[in-house]
């Protein structure tokens, strides 16, 4: 089994419990998502399936968009609504306040990684010291938002909100994002609400809920899976003939008149068969992920 499953994540599950599940439902051997959303967020979540896991880091690496709603004058332990209440502050804000912290934080920002996250410190992820109670030193990270929308709202409780659209690099936390904004206004705040709508090139549209996919027979289950070329999108086509097709698959490099492209999709069978990735620099084509003749054997057989 090889290929991508865009699963619409629900509430309360952790992604690797989710997997696990799907993993289960489509009895596949090999699989991994591509990264992680926090229990209390839900949407779009890849799961990649057999060859698709050796590409699953481009996905890591994409740029990401979500939807949120950002709760003021209410900061919790964890910055988000799992948490304990750690202080209460009066909210006096204005759309002109909003409109001016929406352009303080749009564009290069950095941001300090928080202690309630799945990084590692010696082997040990940053949640489980602070569920401990101690506090690790975190280094500032740069990442990137491309847009960020801010509207003014209130609650189901009748409290004052702000909700959220984010365009962002990777590695961009916006638990963090949302605690960031509430000390620019003066008020605190913590996300009571996460969802992903985008992540590379896919979307919710494309997602099933897990409801569905438990609904569905194991025939109509395989038949969402979408090819493993859907995590190539922006790469370059190079299509091989036989000969050279069989020695790029062997690990070796091939000369033509390739254009230089760092990003490059290779193909055999007039472009029906993925080999893999590579780079093409001064007319030579350097193999990088490369499927195994198995993994080859099987995809062209799904054909």
């Amino acid at each position: 089994m090889h290929g991508v499953l865009l699963l619409d994540k629900p509430l309360g599950w952790s992604s690797n419990d989710i997997l696990q599940k799907v993993k289960w439902l489509l009895r596949a051997e090999k699989a991994g998502h591509t990264g992680t959303l926090d229990p209390l967020a839900s949407g779009v979540l890849p799961l990649c399936f057999g060859a698709a896991t050796k590409f699953s880091q481009l996905q890591l690496d994409a740029d990401k968009c979500y939807e949120a709603v950002l709760c003021l004058g209410v900061k919790t332990s964890t910055a988000d609504a799992e948490g304990d209440v750690i202080e209460t502050r009066p909210v006096v804000v204005s759309p002109e306040d909003v409109a001016r912290v929406a352009a303080q934080f749009t564009g290069p920002i950095s941001q300090v990684p928080p202690m309630h996250s799945a990084l590692k410190k010696d082997g040990k992820a940053l949640y489980e010291y602070a569920r401990a109670g101690i506090e690790i030193e975190r280094e500032a990270r740069h990442v990137t938002l491309y847009k960020l929308n801010m509207a003014l709202a209130l609650t189901d409780k009748g409290l004052t909100a702000i909700n959220l659209e984010v365009t962002c690099s990777k590695g961009t936390y916006i638990r963090t994002l949302g605690e960031d904004i509430g000390e620019a206004l003066g008020c605190g705040a913590h996300l009571s609400a996460l969802r992903r709508v985008a992540t590379g090139g896919y979307t919710a549209a494309q997602c099933v809920t897990l409801a569905a996919l438990e609904a569905m027979s194991e025939e109509q289950r395989l038949a969402c899976l979408l090819p493993v070329s859907s995590l190539l999108p922006d790469h370059t086509v190079v299509t091989l003939d036989d000969e050279n097709a069989a020695r790029f698959s062997s690990g070796l490099r091939r000369r033509g008149t390739w254009p230089d492209a760092a990003q490059v999709a290779v193909y055999a069978n007039n472009g029906q068969v993925l080999l893999g990735t590579a780079q093409v620099v001064a007319g030579e084509l350097i193999p990088g992920r490369l499927l195994s003749p198995i993994e080859i054997e099987q995809m062209t057989q799904a054909i």
